[in-house]
């Protein structure tokens, strides 16, 4: 699938998140929304990068940003993973990866030197009217939100 860049209209979806709950890109309408797509809940770098984003909400949040992030894992998963690293935004379920591959969030990608097939790990800022305001695939765990803060003018 193509990647998503600045200026698009984000794909709706229709996802069930952490608690077996419908949630809707539209719902967010008016938000601006950082989406971003990770591999594995409790896996290293998919924590570090959740608990990067739990531990910049307040920031994000005050500057008008909901965060949500979407994984393969089943709802059952992701509240396990919320529990444990007390998560305090939306994660969201898309194990047929539909939504993963509508975002080009999900494809060919070098895993240890080998090309494989899987999630891309990337992040996708919405604006209040549903477009791309940022696009970021093959995104490092390790210090992502940060560089995301600078991109949206939140650190310098």
């Amino acid at each position: 699938m193509p990647r998503l860049e600045i200026g698009d209209v984000a794909p709706e979806f229709e996802l069930l998140n952490a608690q077996g709950e419908t949630v809707k890109l539209s719902d967010f309408a008016g938000s601006k929304v950082i989406v971003y797509f990770y591999p594995k809940a409790m896996t290293p770098g998919c924590t570090t990068q959740a608990c990067d984003f739990r531990d910049n909400l307040e920031v994000l949040k005050g500057a008008g940003y909901q965060v949500v992030g979407i994984s393969p894992d089943k709802p059952e998963s992701l509240q396990k993973f919320a529990d444990k690293e007390e998560l305090n935004f939306t994660l969201l379920s898309d194990p047929d990866k539909k939504v993963l591959e509508e975002w080009g969030a999900f494809g060919e990608k070098k895993n240890y030197g080998k090309v494989v097939q899987g999630v891309i790990r990337s992040t996708v800022v919405v604006d209040e009217s549903g477009k791309v305001e940022l696009a970021k695939y093959n995104v490092k765990a390790t210090g992502h939100v940060a560089r995301i803060l600078k991109d949206v003018g939140l650190a310098s």
